[in-house]
């Protein structure tokens, strides 16, 4: 029962993964950068702004298998500078519900994909 998710409103793959996969009831993304998904560009110069957009691209690929970020039951967040955190969480925040926000997990790293500062994964489930 495995279902490639794959959404022109979020960025197409640069490689050999899909979007996300839906596999019997759960999401599985793959992480997002804040590229824009109708220029191809990336969003950066400012943190807010590029999770802003790692957000919108999430919020594409769960809406394209039918689902919405209350659906959404753990995130991954990797991060260039952990002195970026509370920009980051402060926007990640307004996309979900605080009483029933997702499980998550946050961890500095030293390079990510075009050099971001921020990609996203989720896991979710109608």
């Amino acid at each position: 029962m495995k279902k490639i998710i794959e959404t022109s409103n979020a960025p197409a793959p640069i490689g050999p993964y899909s979007q996300a996969v839906l596999y019997n009831d759960t999401l599985y993304t793959s992480g997002q950068i804040a590229i824009d998904p109708a220029t191809g560009n990336l969003v950066s110069g400012d943190i807010t702004e590029e999770t802003k957009q790692v957000m919108k691209n999430i919020g594409a690929v769960l809406e394209e298998a039918g689902m919405s970020y209350e659906d959404v039951l753990k995130t991954t967040i990797f991060l260039k500078d952990m002195n970026d955190f509370q920009k980051i969480n402060s926007v990640y925040g307004s996309f979900f519900n605080e009483a029933t926000a997702p499980a998550r997990e946050t961890v500095e790293v030293a390079r990510l994909p075009k050099d971001v500062n921020v990609e996203i994964s989720v896991l979710a489930r109608k």
